[in-house]
Protein backbone atom coordinates (compact mmCIF):
# COMPACT_ATOMS: atom_id res chain seq x y z
CA UNK A 1 0.00 0.00 0.00
CA UNK A 2 1.13 3.42 -0.72
CA UNK A 3 0.23 7.00 1.27
CA UNK A 4 0.32 10.13 0.40
CA UNK A 5 0.88 12.37 3.28
CA UNK A 6 -0.67 16.38 3.78
CA UNK A 7 2.16 18.70 4.13
CA UNK A 8 2.50 22.15 4.49
CA UNK A 9 4.78 24.51 2.55
CA UNK A 10 7.07 26.46 4.43
CA UNK A 11 9.10 28.39 1.66
CA UNK A 12 10.95 26.83 -1.65
CA UNK A 13 10.88 27.10 -5.59
CA UNK A 14 9.21 25.44 -8.41
CA UNK A 15 12.16 22.33 -8.05
CA UNK A 16 12.23 21.82 -4.07
CA UNK A 17 10.62 23.28 -1.03
CA UNK A 18 10.59 22.79 2.51
CA UNK A 19 6.83 21.31 3.82
CA UNK A 20 6.21 20.70 7.29
CA UNK A 21 3.78 17.86 9.25
CA UNK A 22 3.31 17.25 12.80
CA UNK A 23 6.19 19.18 13.42
CA UNK A 24 8.67 17.48 11.52
CA UNK A 25 10.44 19.39 8.66
CA UNK A 26 11.57 18.24 5.10
CA UNK A 27 12.95 18.87 1.24
CA UNK A 28 9.71 18.19 -0.89
CA UNK A 29 10.21 17.97 -4.67
CA UNK A 30 8.20 20.30 -6.28
CA UNK A 31 8.55 19.56 -10.01
CA UNK A 32 5.08 17.99 -10.46
CA UNK A 33 2.82 20.92 -9.01
CA UNK A 34 5.31 23.79 -9.06
CA UNK A 35 6.16 26.42 -6.97
CA UNK A 36 3.67 27.08 -4.39
CA UNK A 37 3.23 29.99 -2.13
CA UNK A 38 4.00 29.55 1.79
CA UNK A 39 0.57 27.78 3.37
CA UNK A 40 -0.21 25.67 0.37
CA UNK A 41 -1.17 22.19 1.34
CA UNK A 42 0.52 19.52 -1.34
CA UNK A 43 -0.47 15.66 -0.92
CA UNK A 44 3.58 14.51 -0.45
CA UNK A 45 4.46 10.53 -1.13
CA UNK A 46 8.12 9.74 -1.52
CA UNK A 47 9.19 13.22 -0.97
CA UNK A 48 7.37 14.34 -3.97
CA UNK A 49 4.44 16.54 -4.12
CA UNK A 50 1.82 14.96 -6.20
CA UNK A 51 -0.45 17.69 -6.35
CA UNK A 52 -1.89 20.69 -4.49
CA UNK A 53 -4.89 20.07 -2.25
CA UNK A 54 -7.43 22.21 -0.96
CA UNK A 55 -7.97 22.61 3.02
CA UNK A 56 -10.97 19.93 3.33
CA UNK A 57 -9.46 17.54 1.59
CA UNK A 58 -6.09 17.75 3.70
CA UNK A 59 -8.25 17.69 6.87
CA UNK A 60 -9.97 14.52 5.34
CA UNK A 61 -6.74 12.56 4.54
CA UNK A 62 -5.54 13.56 8.00
CA UNK A 63 -8.34 12.04 9.70
CA UNK A 64 -8.10 9.13 8.08
CA UNK A 65 -4.79 8.49 8.83
CA UNK A 66 -5.29 9.39 12.38
CA UNK A 67 -8.25 7.17 12.68
CA UNK A 68 -5.88 4.65 10.75
CA UNK A 69 -3.43 4.90 14.25
CA UNK A 70 -5.89 5.15 16.19
CA UNK A 71 -7.74 1.74 15.33
CA UNK A 72 -3.59 0.15 15.24
CA UNK A 73 -3.69 1.01 18.64
CA UNK A 74 -6.97 -0.61 19.73
CA UNK A 75 -8.46 3.18 20.02
CA UNK A 76 -12.01 4.07 18.90
CA UNK A 77 -11.86 5.49 15.79
CA UNK A 78 -15.22 6.42 14.39
CA UNK A 79 -14.67 10.01 15.12
CA UNK A 80 -12.19 10.16 12.80
CA UNK A 81 -14.15 9.07 9.53
CA UNK A 82 -17.52 11.31 10.13
CA UNK A 83 -17.97 12.11 6.63
CA UNK A 84 -18.87 8.50 5.88
CA UNK A 85 -21.00 8.31 9.21
CA UNK A 86 -25.17 7.94 8.32
CA UNK A 87 -24.11 7.78 4.55
CA UNK A 88 -23.66 4.66 1.72
CA UNK A 89 -20.55 4.51 0.21
CA UNK A 90 -20.30 5.88 -3.15
CA UNK A 91 -16.87 5.27 -5.98
CA UNK A 92 -15.16 8.16 -6.75
CA UNK A 93 -16.62 10.09 -10.53
CA UNK A 94 -13.74 8.68 -12.33
CA UNK A 95 -14.77 4.75 -11.37
CA UNK A 96 -18.44 4.94 -11.75
CA UNK A 97 -19.43 3.74 -15.41
CA UNK A 98 -21.46 6.45 -18.05
CA UNK A 99 -25.02 5.67 -18.11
Amino acid sequence: MCLGFPMTVLSGDGAQAICERKGQAESVSMLLVGAQAPGTRVLVHLGTAMRVLDADEARAIDDALDGLAAALRGERFESFFSDLIDREPELPAFLRAEK
